[in-house]
């Protein structure tokens, strides 16, 4: 069969990359996305740099916001929110109340 066929290999390859690769990483950049488009002020945040703070400012012109930190208020890109921490403070409690 693979003499009649010798390109099949490669497109199952192919197939099986797009599927196990490509198509995951697709679907998390469009719930960053949303995630970033979602934030608003008030939203206790975690920095991908793992810097906590809460949204104080935010700017549809320059994509941007600003936390407030214990430091100060610090001005960051919107796609450096890593996540909200107060999804993060509710999931262990809701596993645990299953």
């Amino acid at each position: 069969m693979l003499e009649k066929y010798p390109f099949l290999p490669l497109i199952a390859i192919f197939v099986v990359f797009y599927f196990f690769m490509l198509a995951p990483q697709r679907k998390r950049q469009k719930q960053e996305k949303k995630f970033a488009e979602e934030l608003k002020k008030g939203d206790k945040v975690i920095t991908k740099s793992g810097m906590h703070g809460k949204i104080v400012e935010l700017s549809d012109k320059d994509s941007s916001c600003v936390l407030e930190t214990m430091a100060g208020k610090i001005k960051f890109d919107r796609s450096a929110i890593s996540m909200e921490m107060s999804a993060k403070l509710n999931a262990p409690a809701a596993a645990d109340k299953k």
